[in-house]
């Protein structure tokens, strides 16, 4: 990418930090907490007409109490293959066809489950503060050639860097911030 002012360098730098944490954010809604959530089936993969397709493209996914999802299919034809999907998308439920509604009951999780979801959680925090650190690094060396082309003072260069870094920080906090509010709900009995 060819930057051609600080000001250009640093709203790159800004959004791709932000939306680092939002590809976090996406992820962890993904993550069971014990409760019933609509994102929980984002990940299944229906095989309809030929072709795959998310699960929200051949039904309509609803929460009608915190330990039931149930998914409205719209084709009868395609009931077997929506349970098919949610039971060997590996998030470890067991789907019931009723109908053209598939119930989807939502266990509680035990102890070890927790542990290794928070351990999931940790996983994906610290591939969101190395993206971070990838955008950080790219910014000090688009800081670089800023200098070297005259763009900006060696002064200038030093002064946007403390910026940089300070960006940086405040992110990782956010994500740091976010994966404890994450943990927490996973503890939560």
């Amino acid at each position: 990418m060819s930057v051609n002012s600080y000001a250009d360098l640093k709203a790159d730098i800004k959004r791709r930090m932000d939306s680092a944490v939002e590809v976090l954010k996406k992820e962890f809604s993904g993550l069971r907490t014990g409760r019933a959530s609509v994102s929980l089936l984002d990940p299944v993969v229906v095989e309809a007409y030929g072709s795959s397709m998310p699960l929200n493209q051949v039904g309509n996914v609803n929460v009608p109490e915190p330990r039931m999802i149930t998914v409205s299919v719209w084709d009868k034809g395609m009931v077997k293959a929506v349970e098919k999907a949610i039971r060997d998308a590996g998030l470890g439920l067991n789907p019931a066809a009723d109908g053209q509604t598939v119930r989807v009951p939502i266990p509680p999780l035990n102890e070890e489950r927790r542990h290794e979801l928070q351990k999931v959680a940790g996983k994906y925090a610290e591939q969101c503060r190395v993206s971070v650190r990838n955008v950080r690094r790219d910014g000090m060396d688009g800081l670089k050639k800023l200098e070297k082309d005259g763009v900006i003072s060696q002064d200038e260069q030093r002064n946007h860097e403390k910026e940089v870094q300070g960006m940086t920080d405040e992110t990782i906090k956010r994500i740091d911030e976010t994966l404890a509010h994450k943990e927490k709900e996973i503890m939560q009995v």
